[in-house]
């Protein structure tokens, strides 16, 4: 089979002294004893990119955004710290990216292993493009199954409408969300990823419903009374009605609920 860029990443950061790969917020970090060089990031909260984000040395990330702004740009969350955002499928030399990623590994590796590493290593490009699975798991045939329906459902009461938030199909109560649906990418690969749904149930109701493995408390909104629903086995459409039901009748106006009936 063609090497994807998946494949080039890990060919050009494992071969490193002593790397490890792990998966953290659902993407791929490399590291060496403990310390992280660099993540390997897939349309992080639907951005589009095909990205590594570099643990970069001092000036560095200054100096490639403002001269080569089509390859790089500042990442999330890790960028005020200096680290560097460098785009895998727009054209940059893969001579030039395992460089790059060799600086980032020097900046957090003991001097022992650095000075192991040797010369550069040299890659085939990539010849296959992402499955369209991995750049938007959503995008897949399983996931479809659950979406369409959902939607029907979601889009059939008074007032509501679908917007994209955070990269994830969201459906809302004239301005409140009530529902949402995304793939949990804490899994290996996109085939194994599992796919979820949150509705509104209630604090109280929290603690009663997480005693059925398919339930668990969200991070960020499960301390608001949400719960997350797996539904990667099977989607019993009765249960997900009433879940989505109740959500709705929480956030919606007065006016919306008579319309409902």
């Amino acid at each position: 089979m063609a090497k994807d860029i998946s494949a080039a990443v890990r060919e050009v950061c494992l071969c490193l002294p002593e790397v490890e790969e792990v998966l953290s917020h659902g993407s791929p970090n490399f590291r060496v004893r403990g310390k992280t060089f660099a993540s390997y990031v897939v349309n992080h909260h639907g951005d589009g990119r095909v990205a590594l984000w570099l643990n970069a040395p001092t000036g560095v990330q200054d100096h490639y955004i403002s001269s080569e702004p089509r390859f790089f740009f500042v990442p999330p969350y890790v960028g005020p710290r200096g680290w560097l955002g460098m785009h895998l499928d727009k054209g940059l030399s893969w001579k030039r990216i395992a460089e790059l990623v060799r600086q980032a590994y020097e900046k957090v590796a003991p001097p022992s292993l650095a000075a192991a590493i040797g010369k550069t290593v040299i890659i085939r490009p990539p010849a296959a493009k992402l499955a369209a699975a991995e750049l938007d798991p959503l995008s897949s045939p399983r996931a479809q199954r659950i979406l369409k329906p959902l939607r029907k459902l979601c889009l059939s009461w008074p007032e509501t409408c679908e917007e994209r938030q955070f990269g994830r199909p969201v459906w809302r109560a004239g301005k409140k969300v009530f529902a949402s649906m995304y793939c949990d990418r804490s899994a290996q690969t996109p085939q194994s990823a599992r796919l979820k749904l949150e509705f509104w149930v209630g604090i109280a109701a929290q603690g009663l419903m997480v005693s059925d493995p398919r339930y668990e408390i969200p991070a960020y909104t499960g301390h608001n009374g949400w719960i997350a629903l797996d539904v990667t086995r099977g989607c019993d459409w009765s249960e997900v009605r009433g879940l989505a039901l109740q959500s709705y009748r929480h956030f919606a106006l007065r006016r919306m609920l008579a319309a409902l009936g």
